[in-house]
């Protein structure tokens, strides 16, 4: 589930932003995927 919204953000990202600014968003991304995951008690 964390995997699938990295991805999902990942590639949401890549199409809204120019692609230095999505490679600068990877990190953020992580962090609210992990957020989201840990908020909706999948762990």
């Amino acid at each position: 589930m964390f995997w699938l919204t990295v991805t999902v953000l990942g590639l949401g990202a890549d199409i809204v932003l120019p692609l230095w600014w999505a490679v600068g968003a990877t990190i953020p991304i992580f962090v609210v995927s992990w957020w989201l995951i840990y908020r909706s008690d999948w762990f």
